[in-house]
């Protein structure tokens, strides 16, 4: 059957196609990151380092009544656009339970003990450089993994990786945000209002009951969850990131009609549609349209709201809530002061709990299962390529920043956090990346039986 493909105009040719080339390129949204972060740190170190400071400090209020919420840009984005970011990660997550990797724990084990790995060892060596104070409440920095940033470096390297090393990484990197938002929630929430974290659990329970019911509305979703549930948790003292991540677990992950039935109807409805009188015009009958509007109605139900909104929000997250974020948090200025004393325990406990500790975690504990043989490595996963993932897993980067946000009141604690953030998260990607590179190589000269 002869392909007929659509006209393709300039603006397609010129515009459109290259945008959307470059944004369904695996690797495109760990590059956007890392420019921003880069951004941020050469405004950070310039002579407008003071501009760039103020503008991010600049406050706006909303509410009514007596019920006013006042905080600076900085904060809004790491309390409103984060809970974005994290509301598509609870999707991503649900998704993932329901029908992804962790759907089967046989699939999953390995890639959840290296994520648990992961998490413990990197707690326990910034703990060996901040045993005792106010920096002790730094341990959950280093835990976190950056899954932008760590799945763009492998995928820089194309299909030469193995999918089964994508798999687990990608896995890995799930879990480990599943531990992220649970440390966020348990142990860096402030006090308490018990008046709105009730509230907060009333609005949940109008998600939860929608969904029992049936309901599939998007939009009703993002009213309740957004003005009610995210604003109450963020007046109650838990982190409202926590919110978007409960409001993403509240979205219908089934469809209206089944494969079977939207493969039925959709012959049925083309066949009308190849039965329809045309009107020899570039606009369509009106039985076309009706039928055209079918089509459209039908594949809308065929897709879980769930996936519908995952799908739509996944590029705003990584081109635009993301890149704020990084332009926000990551421009550290680093004076004379910072370079004339030596580097603090802060710095050091973030840098090696990320490289060493994710390193030793990933790959000790994964060794040590496969070695008793309580779970199976596959056999496309050679030593090298675990230590490359134990590398790439070492990239903390967004999450590691917000956490510093989140663990520190004292700025010169979050700027020296921050300093060993973004060194290691630069040094595990090239590290990661050579290490992948070295593996592709020793596998492919590897003689074949």
């Amino acid at each position: 059957m002869e392909e007929i493909k659509p006209k393709v105009e300039p603006i397609d040719r010129w515009v459109i196609e290259p945008i959307r080339d470059f944004m369904n390129n695996s690797s495109t949204s760990g590059i956007v990151l890392f420019t921003s972060a880069a951004i941020a740190l050469i405004l950070a170190n310039s002579p407008w380092s003071h501009e760039y400071h103020l503008f991010w400090q600049n406050s706006f209020s909303i509410g009514f009544g007596d019920h006013v919420l006042t905080k600076s840009l900085h904060q809004w984005i790491n309390d409103g656009l984060m809970a974005v970011f994290f509301f598509v990660v609870g999707l991503e997550l649900k998704r993932e339970i329901i029908g992804g990797q962790l759907s089967n724990p046989k699939n999953a084990i390995l890639p959840i003990v290296a994520a648990i790995g992961g998490m413990i060892f990197p707690a326990l060596i910034y703990t060996l450089f901040n045993s005792s104070g106010p920096t002790l409440d730094g341990w959950g920095i280093p835990m976190a993994t950056d899954i932008a940033f760590a799945l763009g470096v492998l995928y820089l390297l194309g299909d030469r990786v193995p999918i089964q090393v994508k798999i687990f990484l990608t896995v890995l990197a799930i879990a480990d945000d599943i531990g992220a938002v649970l440390i966020i929630a348990f142990f860096y929430t402030s006090n308490i209002n018990e008046e709105s974290l009730l509230v907060g659990a009333i609005f949940l329970g109008i998600l939860i009951l929608a969904n029992r019911l049936g309901v599939r509305n998007t939009l009703f979703y993002g009213i309740v969850g957004i003005l009610g549930l995210w604003l109450a948790f963020l007046m109650s003292g838990v982190h409202a990131t926590i919110a978007a991540v409960l409001a993403a677990f509240t979205i219908p992950a089934n469809p209206k009609i089944t494969e079977r039935g939207f493969y039925i109807k959709l012959n049925y409805l083309l066949d009308e549609f190849k039965l329809s009188k045309p009107n020899e015009h570039s606009t369509v009958t009106n039985e076309q349209m009706h039928i055209l509007e079918e089509i459209r109605d039908y594949s809308k139900k065929a897709l879980t709201p769930l996936q519908r909104l995952e799908h739509m929000m996944h590029p705003i997250v990584a081109f635009l809530i993301m890149p704020i974020f990084a332009l926000c948090n990551a421009g550290v200025t680093i004076d004379s002061s910072v370079l004339n004393n030596k580097i603090s325990m802060v710095t050091l406990g973030v840098f090696f709990g990320l490289i060493a500790g994710k390193i030793i975690g990933v790959v000790g504990l994964t060794y040590l299962f496969h070695k008793m043989k309580w779970a199976r490595l596959s056999e496309a996963i050679s030593f090298q390529y675990l230590i490359a993932i134990g590398c790439l897993a070492s990239i903390g980067f967004t999450m590691s920043l917000f956490i510093s946000e989140l663990a520190f009141k004292n700025k010169d604690f979050i700027n020296e956090a921050k300093i060993g953030v973004l060194i290691a998260s630069f040094f595990a990607s090239i590290l990661g990346y050579f290490m992948i590179k070295l593996a592709i190589k020793k596998s492919s000269n590897k003689p074949v039986d």
